[in-house]
């Protein structure tokens, strides 16, 4: 009766569960919702749709739960499961990492928007920060550019500000 060459394999998204583990109602909800998206995306007709629906509920193990999901999309893997689905495949063949953020156009623009709430204070090193982010991004290639651009617009803002105001009360003091 039994296929001594079958072997349990994980639902994806299930680490560790095997089909004939029995289904929690987490199981059936998750099964549920990858029903609902394949009927909202059209792969499923309704009557198909409600007949998966009312079996998904009635199910006892996660294997009766795969079989009703197993020709639809699942959603994203997590990131685990991905890599270890590429266990094997050539770096060649794996999309790059994304480049990282620098971290100084993060303080750019923290210390940008710092200088509505400390007077001006904090305008100084976002311009600094804001300048050493642009360089480092063009030669380094990461990711930023619009905080560290921000970070520079607010800190000269503030910088032309106060020198404004400074111009205007030399300018008064010297015609009294």
């Amino acid at each position: 009766m039994s296929n001594p060459s079958w072997q349990p394999v994980p639902w994806p998204g299930q680490q560790g569960h095997q089909p004939s583990m029995l289904a929690a109602h987490a199981d059936r909800e998750r099964a549920v919702d990858v029903l609902r998206a394949g009927f909202a995306e059209g792969r499923l007709q309704q009557s198909e749709y409600e007949r998966r629906i009312e079996r998904a509920y009635q199910a006892r193990t996660v294997g009766e739960l795969t079989t009703l999901v197993a020709d639809l999309p699942q959603g994203p893997a997590p990131q685990q499961q991905f890599q270890q689905q590429m266990m094997g495949v050539p770096q060649t063949f794996l999309p790059p990492p994304p480049p990282a953020t620098n971290g100084k156009a993060i303080g750019a623009l923290v210390c940008g928007v710092g200088t509505i709430f400390s007077g001006g204070v904090s305008s100084i090193p976002a311009v600094i920060l804001g300048h050493m982010a642009r360089k480092e991004i063009r030669e380094r290639g990461e990711t930023g550019d619009g905080m560290a651009v921000a970070g520079l617009v607010l800190g000269w803002l503030f910088v032309a500000f106060w020198s404004l105001i400074i111009v205007v009360a030399v300018v008064s003091a010297g015609s009294q």
